[in-house]
């Protein structure tokens, strides 16, 4: 288990561990750079060496390189992190949330079909669990 959340820096590591599986801290590095993120090399380094201490990453020894993995999966992180930016920031208020949200960033009228299409499917899976526990 995890010893704390992964901060925005820490999160732009996990993505790259997530999309690629594994990966050196010269590979990190290189796709931070790619990506324009200016991080020094010993900045990356530190950062890992800081994720594995809170239970995010993971190394193991490939020649001369440690190569890191992701302990946690993406979907609890996101999961996680989407939770506790709610109860902070809109003390729990879904609703709240996806106004300000929707405000924010103006969704196309295919995001509102999706986000529309995604909440009935919730809807579904909710009365299906209701009736299953009512039995």
């Amino acid at each position: 288990m995890p010893e704390g959340k992964p901060t925005g820096r820490e999160l732009d590591l996990l993505k790259i561990l997530w999309d690629r599986g594994r990966a050196t801290v010269r590979e990190i590095y290189d796709e931070l750079h790619a990506c324009d993120t200016q991080l020094a090399y010993t900045t990356v380094l530190s950062l890992l060496q800081t994720m594995e201490r809170k239970g995010l990453v993971e190394h193991s020894v490939e020649g001369k390189a440690y190569c890191y993995s992701a302990k946690v999966l993406r979907e609890q992180t996101f999961r996680e992190l989407a939770d506790t930016f709610l109860d902070q920031v809109f003390d729990g208020a879904m609703d709240e949330y996806l106004v300000r949200a929707m405000e924010a960033r103006q969704p196309s009228e295919e995001e509102l079909d999706e986000l529309q299409a995604m909440i009935s499917e919730y809807k579904q899976r909710s009365r299906s669990a209701r009736k299953k526990g009512q039995s």
